[in-house]
């Protein structure tokens, strides 16, 4: 399949990429310079520099494609305006095709919840409430085979959110501990990287149309869990104390409010409909290997 990607430069699109190559597809990454070209060269794709706001260029691109995968996002306050620019430059070069257009939310956009399917009510916070009406925009559309997967807490291979938790404030004294992203009794679901870029191309490659899958590993630990094991990775023995939450709002943002979250989901529809078969470590266990 010519498969177009964009985002492959980024920490799950690097993953997603290396596992089209690795499947026999042909890949067109979309880069933002010279620089990032070679690096998905380097990977085994064909670069095409342009930006996400382009949306002329999008479509073309999309057009000369069997599909599409959509990980790219500004991660800024241009994200809602640029995506929406992206998302229907796809759509209109796919219409009336039935070719694959994967798409790109995030499990935050339901909320805290202790059981979190496909069909749980959305209340996103406020840094990822665009993804919303977007998403629905997707699976709704006609005459494409959509798809849509929300991603949980994404780690492995030292990226992701686990360096922000290693990144923490620290107590004072001779002991110091690891602080906690908020009161650290609520749970984070989580997936692998490299476990979520095998849902991506199963999603471009057999998702039936209007699809939602929610990127679960099915492991949910506690933010304390976490950020103990954290710990003990730096070195500090594995202790940690709370942050009340307005420290954390104060010093995350919009981002602390999503990390404040309770959340616990387990990917089984991807399971059911996809045969995914999630395979990598668990969370904790990937965090007793790393070196923040």
């Amino acid at each position: 399949m010519r498969a177009l990607l964009t985002g492959g430069t980024g920490y799950i699109g690097a993953s997603v990429l290396d596992r089209l190559v690795s499947r026999g597809h042909q890949v067109t990454a979309v880069v933002r310079s010279a620089e990032k070209a070679d690096l998905v060269r380097g990977r085994g794709a064909e670069p095409a520099i342009t930006d996400l706001a382009d949306g002329d260029t999008l479509q073309r691109l999309a057009a000369a494609s069997d599909g599409v995968i959509h990980l790219a996002a500004p991660g800024d306050e241009s994200s809602a305006t640029v995506d929406e620019i992206a998302v229907t430059s796809f759509l209109r070069a796919l219409r009336d095709t039935d070719r694959p257009f994967v798409h790109t939310t995030g499990i935050w956009v339901h909320g805290s919840g202790s059981a979190i399917t496909e069909s749980s009510a959305m209340h996103a916070p406020r840094l990822t409430a665009w993804r919303v009406p977007l998403a629905k925009l997707v699976r709704e559309a006609q005459d494409v085979r959509t798809s849509v997967i929300a991603p949980a807490v994404v780690y492995g291979k030292g990226g992701g959110l686990m360096n922000l938790v290693a990144a923490g404030p620290r107590t004072a004294g001779d002991d110091p501990a690891l602080t906690m992203v908020g009161p650290g009794d609520q749970h984070w679901s989580t997936v692998h990287v490299d476990d979520l870029a095998e849902l991506y191309v199963l999603a471009l490659e057999k998702a039936p149309a209007g699809s939602y899958f929610l990127g679960a590993g099915g492991e949910n630990p506690t933010v304390r869990e976490i950020t103990e094991a954290v710990s003990r990775s730096l070195g500090l023995g594995g202790r940690v104390e709370p942050e009340p939450v307005v420290q954390t709002l104060d010093r995350l943002g919009l981002l602390g409010e999503a990390l404040l979250l309770d959340q616990q989901a387990s990917g089984d529809t991807a399971r059911r409909i996809l045969g995914w078969s999630p395979q990598a470590p668990s969370v904790l266990n990937d965090i007793e290997h790393t070196k923040f």
